[in-house]
């Protein structure tokens, strides 16, 4: 394995685990009061391109560390605009 091998070895699973720790809080707390949506949207669509790159170079790697971020992303998100939806409808109802 070259050196540029494994810095993406590397740099895959470092931002893999990067988004475990607010997942997996996100997921007990339901707490996103503090999270923006827009930093969650674009690490979201990064991850996928990076998914589709893997798919194309065909580096499953890279494919299933993206792939499971982009899910990670997506479950935050998910949560995030329930419970601004919540939020809304709160405020609405009075």
């Amino acid at each position: 394995m070259n050196i540029t091998s494994v810095m993406g070895t590397l740099a895959a699973i470092l931002i893999t685990l990067g988004y475990m720790p607010q997942t997996i809080k996100t997921i007990r707390t339901r707490s996103t009061g503090d999270i923006a949506i827009g930093s969650f949207i674009l690490m979201g669509l990064g991850s996928l391109s990076w998914a589709i790159y893997g798919i194309l170079a065909q580096d499953y790697f890279i494919l299933s560390a993206n792939a499971l971020t982009t899910i990670m992303s997506t479950i935050i998100f998910s949560i995030k605009l329930n419970n601004d939806w919540k939020v809304k409808k709160k405020r609405e109802n009075g």
